[in-house]
C-alpha cells in the first residue's frame, strides 16, 4: 500500500526541575541556597531523507515523544538536557497542525528539517532566587512542559512529469515505454493503485534526466472525493509538466479529455497554468486512428498541443521525448526542487505576553495566554514561597484586576493552562 497520509502525535521532552537545595558543610553555617537548575527537555524535528518515498514507518507507530531533560541538584548541578527526537520523512511532506489546519512545514531538500514540538525549558533552582533580603529561598522552577501536537503528514511526490488520465488511459504503458519503471499492467481499469516513479531518458545529447510519476487514473468527481483518484491529485502540484494521456480508442476522447480537465481546476486552477501536454493514445487501434484527426483539431482550436502516440508499441514516442524536452527547464533548474518547496512557517504567537480571561461551560475563570501559562506550570504549588510569587506574578501582570472585574469571587475555581486553583484573596488585601 502506498501510504502518502498519516496522523501523527508528538510531544517534545518536559524540562528538568530545578532543585531547592542548601549547602551543608562543615564549618559552614547558613551556607546558602546550591539548587541546579534542571535540563532542557527533547525538541521533536522532522527530517527529509532521499531514501524514503513513502510515509510507511508511521503506518504503525502513531505517538513520539521526546525524553525529558533531567533535574537539577545540590551543589549547583545541572540537570541534563533531554535528547532531540528525529523523524526522517521522505521528500515533499507537508506538514499540517490538525487542529488548526495551518501549514508548519513543507519539506522537500535533502537533510531539511523542522522543529514540530519544543522541548520545555528547565526549571531554575533555588539560587537564583537570592536576594539582599532573602538569603535562604526555598522557591525554585519546575520543568517547562514540552510542546505536544497532533499532526497531519501529506506527502506530495516530486516529479518533474506528472502523467494524468483516466482510468486504462494507457499512462504506466506510457511509463514502462519511456522509462526502466516496470509498474503492474494490465487491460483493466484501476490497476495503478499507487504512484510509479521513472527516470526519463530525453536523448544521447541531453544531460537532464526528468522524473516522471504515474498518477493512479482519475474519473469525473474525483476532486470531491469520488473514486480512487482523488487521494492522489496532490501529486500533481508538485509536477512541472502535466501530461494528460487520453484514450484515442474510447467511445468519446473528447468527452474524457475534459472530465480531466475539469478535476484539475476543480482541485487547484494552478495546475491548468502548468506546461500540458496532451498525449493521444493508442493511435494504432483502428478507434483511435479514425478519432485522431477531429481531436487534434479541436484540441489546436482551443491552443493545446496534442501529439498521437502508441506507448504499446513505441509509436510517436520519439516525438513524445522531444516535446516533453521543449517544456523542461534547463539542467541547472532541474536540480532544483518544482515550487512550492521548501517552506518552514515560523508562527508569531501574539498571546506571548498578552492574556484573557474567559469562562468555561462550567462556570469557572480560564485564564489564556502563553507567558502566564507558563508560570504556572512551572510553579510548585506545594511550597508555600511558590504559591505566593504566583500570585504576585498575577498581580504585577494585571491579571488578577482582571479576574476582579470579571466577578471572581473566593472559592471559585480559575484555570491556567493544566493548572486549576481555587480563587483565595491576597493575604495582604486586608492590609
Amino acid at each position: 500500500m502506498f501510504l502518502d497520509r498519516v496522523k501523527i502525535w508528538v510531544r517534545a521532552g518536559d524540562g528538568g526541575a530545578g532543585a531547592a537545595t542548601f549547602r551543608k558543610e562543615a564549618h559552614v553555617p547558613r551556607g546558602g541556597p546550591d539548587g541546579g537548575d534542571g535540563g532542557r527537555g527533547g525538541s521533536v524535528y522532522l527530517r527529509v531523507d532521499a531514501g524514503q518515498t513513502t510515509l510507511r514507518d508511521f503506518q504503525y507507530k502513531h505517538h513520539f515523544k521526546a525524553t525529558p531533560g533531567g533535574p537539577g541538584a545540590r551543589a549547583r548541578r545541572h540537570g541534563k538536557a533531554g535528547d532531540d527526537l528525529i523523524l526522517d520523512v521522505p521528500p515533499g511532506t507537508a506538514v499540517v497542525d490538525d487542529e488548526s489546519g495551518g501549514l508548519l512545514a513543507d519539506l522537500v531538500a535533502t537533510g531539511q528539517q523542522a522543529m514540530v514540538a519544543r522541548g520545555g525549558r528547565g526549571g531554575l533552582g533555588n539560587t537564583h532566587f537570592k536576594t539582599s533580603t532573602h538569603q535562604a529561598p526555598k522557591h525554585a522552577q519546575k520543568g517547562e512542559p514540552g510542546e505536544e501536537h497532533w499532526l497531519r503528514l501529506e506527502l506530495r511526490l516530486i516529479a518533474d512529469i506528472g502523467l494524468v488520465g483516466l482510468p486504462n488511459a494507457g499512462k504506466s504503458t506510457l511509463l514502462a515505454a519511456v522509462t526502466a519503471a516496470q509498474p503492474k499492467i494490465a487491460d483493466y481499469p484501476f490497476t495503478t493503485l499507487e504512484p510509479n516513479l521513472g527516470v526519463m531518458e530525453l536523448g544521447e545529447d541531453d544531460e537532464r534526466r526528468p522524473t516522471i510519476a504515474d498518477v493512479p487514473g482519475l474519473i469525473e468527481g474525483a476532486s470531491s472525493g469520488a473514486g480512487l483518484g482523488h487521494a492522489f491529485l496532490r501529486h500533481v502540484e508538485r509536477t512541472r509538466v502535466i501530461v494528460h494521456v487520453v484514450d484515442g480508442s474510447s467511445m468519446d476522447p473528447a468527452w474524457d479529455h475534459e472530465v480531466i480537465r475539469e478535476e484539475l481546476l476543480a482541485h487547484d486552477p494552478a495546475l491548468l497554468d502548468k506546461p500540458i501536454l496532451v498525449a493521444f493514445n493508442k493511435i494504432d487501434l483502428p478507434a483511435a486512428h479514425d478519432a485522431w484527426p477531429a481531436f487534434a483539431a479541436a484540441r489546436r482550436a482551443e491552443g493545446r498541443e496534442t501529439i498521437a502516440i502508441a506507448a504499446a508499441t513505441g509509436e510517436g514516442l520519439d516525438t513524445f521525448r522531444t516535446r516533453v524536452a521543449d517544456l523542461l527547464p534547463s539542467a541547472e533548474e532541474l536540480k532544483a526542487p518544482p515550487e512550492p518547496a521548501g517552506v518552514v512557517v515560523h508562527h508569531i504567537d501574539s498571546m506571548v505576553d498578552g492574556f484573557v480571561v474567559e469562562r468555561d461551560r462550567d462556570g469557572a475563570f480560564r485564564v489564556r495566554g502563553k507567558r502566564i501559562e507558563r508560570i504556572a506550570a512551572q510553579t510548585n504549588f506545594d511550597v508555600d514561597e511558590s504559591a505566593e510569587r504566583f500570585q504576585r506574578d498575577l498581580e504585577r501582570m494585571g491579571i488578577d484586576a482582571e479576574l476582579r472585574r470579571a466577578g471572581v469571587t473566593p472559592g471559585d475555581l480559575v484555570r491556567i493552562g493544566a493548572s486549576e486553583l481555587e480563587w483565595e484573596p491576597t493575604p495582604w488585601d486586608d492590609a
